[in-house]
């Protein structure tokens, strides 16, 4: 079959966020047909190029969110009044209070109608006059926007919006709603394909909830971390009014692509809980674990003892969520137990945040463990290091974590944590926070304490640190559960049963006529659409039993 695979700042870019969980789908789906359309995350991303892509990617679609230059597309008098129309009901269902619900009455749903109803409006103005851009930009989108907040019944937040607020919340639905006017929902553009494939929610799914709609594509919805979870997270220094309307916006929008997906693909339970959350109909959730190449940490998982015994590893991007701050607080009790005790905190920053808090690590780690010299000419060993991956005995990520005996996880904020699944592969015994999927991904291979409890933290360092026949038991059933549960085939054996199931659904798509007028069932099977040969070109040799000039008798129960 066709896919089209909707990607958003990742596939088929070089480095791009989720590309390598996609470049692994579409390699292990080599029997399909995909279609890339992609969303470029910035300028320098596009300058970078793509990963080099297999033969089973027929055509590749990009385009910017991140800039959109005027179409230059001037409405008529009807097409300005359809758009204000459109733009208006839209603004009007952002705004709108959500009091409690009034018996005979379904205000949830009549809401999410106008918002669908609203959206469907746009797009069908985009493809009639050629683009959005110049109208979303326009004087009558913010008064629009004005006219919704200050109407009776709207919410506080909306109402108490001031110009610049309003300015902020049109500019943030201009570059939201840029999918809208792109020239991708064509019958030889998304129109030919049999399955839209979102690899996140959010704008990513937009383009597929179109597709939906012009052509009765079904859409599949993958998302490893939530976006509207995202969302509430950033822009703390908004207005209230701003982040009420946009949450509202990106709400109402992941509701809409819940109720139109045929399956949404949680990549675990914590972001499963937080689409039933949002809407999903839980007869529509698969939950999908990421799929992670395990070769790279075959040799380590195989050869547990080569770790040093008395040594603690951290790996992963030094940031505020991972609280280094904790874990080198609680090596400090962990040092009184055992002082033997080494830590290994392997990463590095990844922007300007990042680098200033290794930066205040690096003076805590200082002040908590003073290097301590033999004698007045000898210098002192600290015993936390921090290191990058390229160092010395760190060619790799699995070298980081066959160096130590216990991984330590420490985070505040966790998505799923395929740095815990990497220590997995690698039969280590870990210790962690309990913060998102953390649970269920050991499923009990693990320690577990509290997030932000230090003493909890070293506790269990310790029990581990004192007990290697635990240690070994943990690591072997972790590594044990991360090759049942997380690598590259399982995900791609649970994408190509989804994939044949949302076909098998919706068998006819593109209505085929017989000789009386009827239409053909399964006219045009998904099977039509796989590459390759379904005849042997050469004859095959014909069994014996097939060849005899005698027929066989029937038997009595076939009589």
């Amino acid at each position: 079959m066709r896919i089209g695979l909707l990607t958003e700042g990742g596939y088929p870019y070089v480095g791009g966020e989720g590309g390598l969980w996609c470049d692994r789908l579409v390699r292990g789906l080599d029997r399909h047909e995909f279609d890339v359309y992609a969303f470029s995350g910035d300028e320098a991303q596009e300058d970078a190029g793509w990963v080099p892509l297999p033969p089973q990617v027929s055509r590749v679609h990009t385009a910017p969110l991140w800039t959109a230059e005027d179409d230059g597309v001037v409405y008529g008098r009807r097409a300005r009044r359809r758009f204000a129309e459109h733009y208006g009901e839209l603004a009007a269902v952002l705004c709108a209070a959500t009091g409690p619900t009034i018996p005979g009455t379904r205000p949830a749903t009549s809401q999410a109608d106008r918002f669908a109803t609203a959206l469907r409006g746009l797009a069908e103005l985009a493809r009639d006059e050629g683009g959005l851009v110049a109208a979303l930009r326009s004087e009558t989108a913010v008064r629009a926007l004005e006219r919704a907040c200050r109407t009776p019944g709207a919410q506080r937040a909306a109402r108490e919006a001031r110009v610049p607020d309003l300015l902020s919340v049109a500019a943030h639905l201009e570059r939201a709603l840029r999918p809208l006017s792109l020239d991708w929902y064509e019958e030889d553009g998304l129109g030919a394909v049999d399955l839209c494939h979102a690899t996140a929610g959010g704008l990513t799914a937009l383009p597929g909830l179109l597709a939906h709609h012009f052509f009765g594509i079904p859409l599949l919805v993958t998302e490893y971390g939530v976006r509207l979870r995202t969302h509430y997270l950033t822009r703390p220094d908004a207005s209230p009014a701003v982040r009420s309307l946009l949450a509202a916006f990106h709400g109402r929008l992941a509701a809409e692509t819940y109720r139109r997906a045929a399956f949404v693909t949680p990549g675990n339970t914590h972001a499963r809980r937080w689409q039933e959350r949002c809407g999903a109909d839980r007869e529509k959730l698969r939950t999908v674990y990421p799929g992670m190449d395990a070769a790279p940490f075959a040799e380590a998982g195989e050869s547990p003892g080569r770790a040093d015994p008395h040594t603690l590893v951290w790996v992963g991007r030094v940031e505020p969520a991972k609280d280094l701050v904790s874990l080198l607080h609680a090596f400090a009790e962990i040092r009184k137990e055992e002082p033997g005790t080494r830590l290994r905190i392997v990463g590095s920053p990844s922007d300007p945040e990042g680098a200033a808090y290794l930066g205040h690590c690096r003076a805590l780690a200082a002040q908590l463990f003073p290097d301590e010299a033999d004698g007045p000419h000898s210098v002192g060993a600290n015993p936390v290091s921090f290191e990058e991956l390229g160092g010395p005995g760190l060619d790799t990520t699995a070298d980081a974590y066959a160096s130590g005996a216990v991984t330590v996880l420490s985070s505040v904020v966790e998505g799923f944590p395929a740095g815990l699944v990497e220590a997995m592969f690698c039969a280590r015994a870990t210790v962690s926070t309990d913060v998102g999927a953390v649970v269920e991904a050991i499923g009990g291979t693990g320690l577990v304490v509290p997030p932000r409890n230090p003493r909890a933290l070293a506790e269990a360092c310790v029990s581990l640190l004192r007990d290697p026949e635990r240690r070994a038991r943990l690591g072997a059933a972790a590594r044990a559960r991360a090759l049942e549960l997380f690598t590259v085939e399982q995900n791609v054996s649970a994408f190509r049963g989804i994939y044949l199931e949302i076909v098998a659904r919706t068998p006819v798509r593109r209505l085929l006529l017989d000789g009386t007028g009827d239409p053909l069932p399964f006219a045009t099977p998904a099977e039509a659409h796989v590459p390759g040969h379904w005849t042997d070109p050469t004859p095959r040799a014909v069994p014996g039993w097939a060849a005899m000039d005698t027929p066989v008798p029937a038997t009595e129960t076939a009589r």
